[in-house]
């Protein structure tokens, strides 16, 4: 059965899609068994592939080529290899900025911050990657990650405090520590062995 999609990637994020010497497309290709054509004139890509669909990972390729065409590097889009519970999502920032232009660079460099500093501080305590494009913001990670820095932006979007952001993402940190625990002390014994066998 054969598999084919085209998608438009903004002609500035060809060269990183494509990699020095074609490196970052054939690791794709490979990695999830399909072809890669781009049109570095239109900037449309076109996926395909002619295997059986249990040997392609063609939804993974589309996702990796929409993250890195969204302003991640490859090698953070090769998070979305590592695990199937590990995802690309974005969000439109038009959504909370209209059609100011004015109100979207605010939101932006709210995102941002000074030198990337809240950006990367929302990194850290969600532990998703998070990339800022025009006017959409891109993540990658599990569920849990993605949902956690997506509220975070829309806080932020919405002109909360970023005191009150990252206060909000250390609670939500906190109480997953506290579930893991608990769910560890449910699990083991006071040795350390799995309750069942004890």
């Amino acid at each position: 059965m054969s598999f084919q999609h085209t998608m438009k990637i903004p002609k500035e994020r060809i060269g990183a899609i494509i990699g020095k010497g074609g490196k970052v497309k054939q690791q794709i290709e490979k990695r999830c068994g399909v072809e890669i054509e781009i049109d570095s004139e239109s900037g449309d890509a076109r996926i395909s592939g002619n295997k059986p669909v249990e040997q392609m990972e063609a939804f993974r390729a589309i996702e990796v080529i929409s993250a890195i065409s969204r302003g991640f590097s490859p090698e953070r889009a090769s998070r979305l290899f590592e695990d199937e519970e590990i995802m690309f999502q974005q969000m439109d920032l038009h959504d909370y900025a209209g059609k100011s232009p004015n109100a979207l660079e605010r939101i932006k460099g709210r995102i941002i911050g000074e030198g990337g500093k809240a950006r990367r501080t929302i990194e850290e305590l969600s532990g998703a990657y998070v990339s800022v494009y025009g006017h959409m913001v891109g993540f990658i990670g599990n569920f849990k990650e993605v949902k956690l820095a997506t509220d975070a932006i829309v806080m932020l979007a919405k002109g909360n405090m970023h005191k009150s952001v990252y206060k909000m993402l250390q609670d939500a940190r906190r109480r997953d520590k506290m579930d893991r625990m608990r769910l560890w002390e449910n699990t083991y014994d006071e040795e350390g062995v799995k309750s069942s066998e004890s």
